[in-house]
């Protein structure tokens, strides 16, 4: 009996460290809590969507192309797009992959961002800058849950390949990269500190003319 994996969903997970990078998380940390403080457009967004942390996702949402840190890591992220984007196959000749939206997360304990994906985009992310001991883990949900139908449930000790929802713990320094119309999303967890991540959308365009 023959049997093949068909349509598979791909998520990329690369580690950085050393000094560099560890410089960089420390100094983003810091800017992250320091619009956490001072914006309060995202304040009052994150209140009605974000209840008890922060996003400047309502607010400041283009965050590489206002800040040098987050320029700094942009060009960081971008090599693993590229090579990510070359993983799925996806024929980017004669076109232009680039970063388009950028914004910073805060996550006190208790916070949840709900299952949501990030239409209009290609390739989405999170980079993890800071990661207590404790905090939720990213959460797939499978894109064909809805039309599973009358199937049973899974075995539990089913690899994790095969089940409906995969979580995918994070460290500082950790990046994780998959299409961006995967639902995901970050449950509650007990943890003492804060969880700063920055999340961001790739798109692509045809090259300029000149």
């Amino acid at each position: 009996m023959a049997i093949r994996a068909l349509f598979p969903t791909l998520i990329c997970h690369q580690s950085f460290t050393g000094p560099a990078w560890r410089d960089l998380n420390q100094k983003l940390a810091d800017e992250c809590r320091a619009l956490a403080a001072s914006d309060p457009a995202g304040q009052r967004w994150s209140a009605a969507h974000y209840l008890g942390g922060y996003t400047s996702y309502g607010s400041l949402d283009r965050l590489h192309l206002v800040s040098s840190l987050f320029e700094r890591l942009r060009r960081g992220i971008d090599p693993h797009v590229k090579a990510f984007a070359g993983s799925l196959h996806y024929d980017l000749r004669g076109r232009v992959l680039a970063m388009t939206d950028c914004w910073a997360n805060v996550m006190p304990a208790g916070v949840v961002h709900s299952m949501h994906l990030h239409p209009a985009s290609f390739i989405s992310g999170t980079y993890y800058v800071a990661v207590p001991k404790g905090a939720g883990a990213l959460k797939f949900e499978d894109p064909r849950l809805s039309r599973h139908m009358a199937a049973p449930p899974r075995r539990a000790d089913a690899p994790a390949r095969f089940r409906s929802f995969v979580s995918v713990p994070a460290r500082a320094g950790d990046l994780l990269l998959f299409e961006s119309w995967l639902r995901h999303e970050v449950p509650p967890a007990r943890f003492s500190g804060e969880r700063i991540s920055i999340s961001f959308n790739y798109a692509w365009t045809g090259k300029p003319r000149r």
